[in-house]
């Protein structure tokens, strides 16, 4: 597994690399079958030869796993409806869970200096995304707010968008993510301060257990000036909350 964190001098290229050989699949309700099938098929032949080079279990494994956990609910895996329910599982799982084949250094390691002198905070609010619990493995779905003060230059934009797409999509906990998107951020870009800010709904709340809808949890985390500096951390609470008004 790669690093969470780390500063390389990886070159920016117009597209996020994903994981070598997977395609998204393009599925109609109004599809006869076939094309989903073939489809399937081949990014099942994929998964097998990347997770051989990974060390990880093989995606036949992973089909078995689920055609037991089928059984296991009280279905027939073998019925139409379900017989190719273990290989798009194991596609779709595959790209859920990209995160875990990616470095945060791919994104943060080229900055752009000529930015004529500018100093003071810069905001990303509203960065959507969905994860999975590592609890119950059920999604959580929210919005994080970042906002960082450079040294020496910037970041492209969407880059702080894709740190958090790849810690999203890995089994987390919202509190170990904030950190981590934080860590990542001010690790690779060497800022004075990094302030994060996650809201989300988990859906291991909602779904089973107390079932309570429309609870919403936020957490934050907080480096350098932002972690030294109360009004810096009023300022940025300030500038997140008046996009919600």
């Amino acid at each position: 597994m790669v690093c969470q964190h780390g500063r390389a001098g990886a070159r920016e290229t117009g597209e996020e690399s994903g994981f070598p050989g997977t395609e998204r699949m393009k599925m109609g309700h109004d599809s006869d079958g076939g094309d989903e099938n073939a489809a399937v098929d081949t990014i099942v032949k994929k998964l097998h030869l990347a997770d051989e080079s990974a060390g990880r279990p093989s995606a036949e494994e992973a089909e078995r796993a689920v055609r037991t956990l089928i059984a296991w609910c009280g279905d027939d895996p073998d019925r139409e409806g379900l017989v190719d329910t273990p290989r798009r599982v194991a596609a779709a799982y595959r790209e859920l869970f990209a995160g875990y084949m990616q470095d945060p250094a791919e994104f943060l390691g080229r900055t752009f200096e000529e930015i004529g002198g500018y100093d003071d905070m810069i905001l990303l609010r509203d960065i959507s995304f969905y994860s999975h619990c590592e609890h119950h493995m059920l999604p959580f779905v929210g919005k994080v707010h970042i906002a960082y003060y450079p040294r020496q230059g910037v970041v492209g934009l969407s880059k702080l968008a894709r740190v958090v797409e790849m810690y999203a999509k890995r089994l987390q906990t919202q509190e170990n993510m904030t950190a981590q998107i934080a860590g990542a951020i001010d690790e690779g870009l060497r800022s004075r301060g990094v302030a994060v800010l996650v809201e989300a709904t988990h859906q291991c709340m909602a779904m089973r257990g107390i079932k309570k809808e429309g609870v919403s949890t936020t957490t934050t985390r907080f480096t350098g000036v932002f972690r030294t500096d109360a009004e810096e951390r009023r300022r940025f609470m300030s500038m997140v909350g008046a996009a919600a008004s």
